[in-house]
């Protein structure tokens, strides 16, 4: 399953041994809590920057996507929500 969505917030999350963590925010998503995938973002130009959801979480009332390399605010993306991340009936959206 995929949607476009853009990058609305973004926080450093942690940094472990030089390695950091992130949190975006996006305007609309089809992941929920726990799920993982990918977002990939193109840049003006026209290179395609894959990366990784870890996984999501809810806080303050909002579901934020854990990546371990940062995506600006206002970045268009197009999520993939992984195949295994569970039967995806019946749930709303954000």
């Amino acid at each position: 399953m995929s949607f476009s969505a853009v990058v609305v917030d973004i926080v450093e999350e942690r940094r472990v041994s030089g390695r950091q963590c992130w949190q975006v925010l996006l305007d609309r998503t089809e992941f929920r809590a726990g799920d993982t995938g990918s977002l990939e973002a193109v840049a003006r130009s026209g290179a395609r920057l894959k990366v990784s959801v870890l996984g999501v979480i809810e806080r303050e009332a909002a579901l934020w996507h854990q990546i371990e390399k940062p995506l600006p605010v206002e970045t268009r993306v197009t999520g993939e929500v992984s195949a295994d991340s569970g039967d995806r009936s019946g749930h709303d959206r954000f």
